[in-house]
């Protein structure tokens, strides 16, 4: 199954994101076409959430929690990611309830 290059589906996710008024950018820019993706959601009150793709019991690509906690720890296991895999695209989403828009449709890549 032919899949997105990593530099189009975060394109067309921050586009989304911005659409949605949801402000976000990129911290770490991977690999162009095949680099893995991280989303931090920061809720701009010390905590934040790490998001990575996973596949569920289908085999079908899905977003899931990769941890969650304190935003400064949540920047030490963007670190730890990083240095397991330099073409790691690291985007920050920045909203207080929380929202990523990840569970919608299309987002899987």
């Amino acid at each position: 199954m032919p899949r997105l290059t990593a530099t189009f589906w975060v394109q067309a996710y921050l586009r989304r994101l911005d659409i949605a008024n949801i402000p976000a950018f990129v911290v770490f820019k991977g690999d162009a076409t095949a680099g893995a993706v991280l989303v931090k959601s920061n809720s701009l009150n010390g905590n934040a959430s790490l998001f990575h793709r996973t596949y569920d019991g289908d085999g079908q690509r899905v977003w899931s929690l990769l941890e969650a906690g304190l935003e400064p720890e949540m920047d030490k296991v963007v670190t730890r990611q990083r240095a397991f895999d330099p073409d790691l695209w690291v985007i920050e989403v920045e909203d207080p309830s929380g929202r990523t828009l990840l569970d919608e449709e299309g987002l899987f890549g």
